[in-house]
């Protein structure tokens, strides 16, 4: 599939996805129980649901054009079953997708022209958190450290409006990524320490990792000038 027109179809069904959910006021989905909208929306849904879970197996054995395709395909029946959420997931793995294949400006426009809109329309905080994120880990990896600070700062916000501790860890360590790149060595390794003290204090290990690969990006001699 062509990636200009899938993203030109993926605009088109934003806007209309904008128009159906104007009498919207929360981001809950239709009862499971309610005739009208099973009738309406089951088979849409349940193609949704077959080719995500395809998208999902081609993106594992590595087949990544094919995973944008159906990824693309099941955030188009998803908003046409009014399964706004799992739309806004579909739109989302669509992106991390074309990041993988380093197609930035693909995987960039996919959230900040959709997906985000998508989220904000229908008052979801944590979908537009992890906009933020995605946004942010895109902008760094394409080198624009600008954008990419600005949106692993509203992410943290977001992640201290809701009370999501990791993500808001996971905010404090993208910062401290970006300015690593900008050669801030001594703001990111005190940025790299609040991460490690937030995630002990949080009794989690699951970040270890992550801090452990950004600090080793701090050339030696910082790291020493640091301590003493």
């Amino acid at each position: 599939m062509n990636k200009s027109w899938l993203a030109l179809v993926l605009l088109l069904v934003s806007n209309r996805m904008i128009a159906q959910t104007s009498h919207m006021l929360s981001l809950q989905e239709p009862p499971l129980g309610g005739a009208i909208t099973i009738s309406s929306s089951s088979l849409e849904e349940n193609e949704g649901n077959t080719y995500f879970a395809e998208a999902e197996k081609n993106e594992k054995k590595g087949d990544y054009d094919e995973a944008v395709t159906l990824f693309g395909k099941a955030a188009f029946e998803y908003n046409s079953a009014k399964q706004f959420s799992r739309y806004g997931t579909a739109l989302m793995r669509l992106s991390n997708v074309h990041y993988l294949q380093s197609h930035y400006t693909e995987a960039e426009q996919v959230v900040l022209n959709v997906a985000l809109k998508t989220y904000s329309k229908i008052g979801s905080k944590t979908g537009q958190m992890e906009s933020y994120s995605q946004l942010g880990k895109i902008y760094l990896a394409s080198n624009k450290l600008t954008q990419s600070m600005w949106f692993y700062t509203q992410q943290g916000i977001l992640a201290k409006q809701i009370g999501n501790n990791n993500a808001f860890i996971e905010s404090v360590i993208g910062l401290a990524s970006v300015k690593i790149k900008k050669k801030e060595y001594i703001m990111a390794s005190r940025d790299i320490n609040r991460a490690e003290l937030l995630a002990r204090a949080a009794n989690t290990n699951q970040f270890n990792g992550k801090i452990k690969e950004v600090r080793s990006l701090i050339p030696t001699k910082t790291a020493a000038k640091k301590k003493a």
